[in-house]
């Protein structure tokens, strides 16, 4: 039989997320219901709830970096067991069955990766994130949290920590490269813990230097304000990577001018807005502008272990269900240090 759960949804497009209640699939054979204990608010739940990235699923239930406690197991799961301590992320199930699936990168799958949220299920039904006090998932597509992670700080690492984790991880940052990360919020300040960790020499890009002391204690090796036009100047040719951490849409050509010859700009945000690029700020040094979308199960479940032996976590501002509305504002307005996460007792 099926569960009836309270979450928070957004009734339309825009409109205030409110309480409500969804029904949750009985648990199958290879599935986990799942406690959920804490929800991290992502800019992308934002973006979909009013729209921003397109035509959207409603009502929706927002929420794809979810952390809780096993409840129950279907009687072929072999990964879990009631009690273990759990995550989820972005995606809920993939085809399974493609060379990308097959090779552990399910969010490229060929068939399209199932998301959390604002999504179809196999069978056809909307999928509904983690706003809300439960869910089920196939054991497949959930992680272990180690015991050296709280539950609340380990929830944004399901999405914020893959997302920077996955590319610089993949564009070989760590000692000896030199590393910017773009933007000071709810990805980049992970972002800066990661790549510090790996040990990459780390500068911190962003619009002003309100947060510098934050980034310098996260560990930044150094921090300039993009509004200042001498800091391009200063800074050109510099950077191995430099990791793009804002959904803003912004000058590609003088930040490939960061680059070293060769180096790389990885893009993780996703501005709503398109954006335009004059060819030879790639061409004139053999540069790379490139994207990343999170990261496969086995690959997130690398990240979580990485961050538990290196003592990392989100930085977070615990909220009841009721504030959400408020938050969504505040992430807006970039008054957040560094992650909203909702716990859901409050629901």
């Amino acid at each position: 039989m099926s569960t009836t759960t309270a979450a928070y949804a957004a009734p339309a497009a825009k409109a205030p997320l409110e309480r409500t209640t969804i029904e949750r699939r009985a648990v199958g054979e290879h599935d986990v219901l799942i406690d959920i204990k804490y929800s991290g608010i992502c800019h992308s739940d934002i973006h979909q709830a009013r729209e921003g990235w397109g035509e959207a699923i409603f009502p929706m239930v927002p929420g794809h970096e979810i952390a809780g406690v096993v409840a129950e197991v279907g009687p072929g799961v072999t990964k879990y067991a009631v009690g273990d301590r759990v995550g989820v992320g972005c995606m809920v199930d993939s085809c399974r069955e493609c060379d990308n699936c097959r090779a552990g990168l399910e969010q490229f799958c060929a068939k399209g990766m199932i998301p959390t949220y604002n999504g179809l299920d196999k069978n056809g039904e909307p999928t509904y994130g983690g706003y809300a006090t439960g869910i089920v998932v196939d054991e497949n597509y959930v992680v272990r949290v180690p015991d050296a992670l709280p539950l609340d700080v380990a929830a944004p690492l399901l999405c914020a920590g893959i997302t920077t984790y996955s590319p610089l991880r993949y564009w070989n940052a760590g000692p000896g490269k030199k590393v910017a990360v773009v933007g000071m919020g709810g990805l980049g300040h992970v972002a800066v813990k990661i790549a510090h960790a790996l040990g990459a020499e780390v500068t911190v890009l962003s619009q002003s230097l309100r947060k510098k002391d934050d980034g310098l204690k996260l560990g930044a090796d150094a921090y300039y304000a993009t509004s200042d036009s001498q800091t391009f100047k200063e800074l050109a040719g510099t950077f191995d990577v430099i990791l793009s951490t804002v959904s803003a849409p912004l000058d590609f050509g003088a930040y490939l001018a960061l680059l070293k010859t060769g180096g790389a700009l990885v893009n993780v945000g996703a501005p709503e807005e398109p954006i335009s690029l004059n060819l030879f700020s790639v061409i004139g040094g053999n540069k790379t502008l490139a994207g990343s979308m999170i990261g496969g199960i086995a690959e997130t479940q690398e990240m979580l272990d990485f961050c538990a032996e290196h003592g990392l976590g989100a930085e977070t501002e615990l909220i009841g269900a009721e504030e959400i509305n408020e938050a969504y504002e505040r992430v807006l307005a970039s008054d957040v240090r560094y992650r909203f996460v909702i716990d859901t007792a409050t629901i």
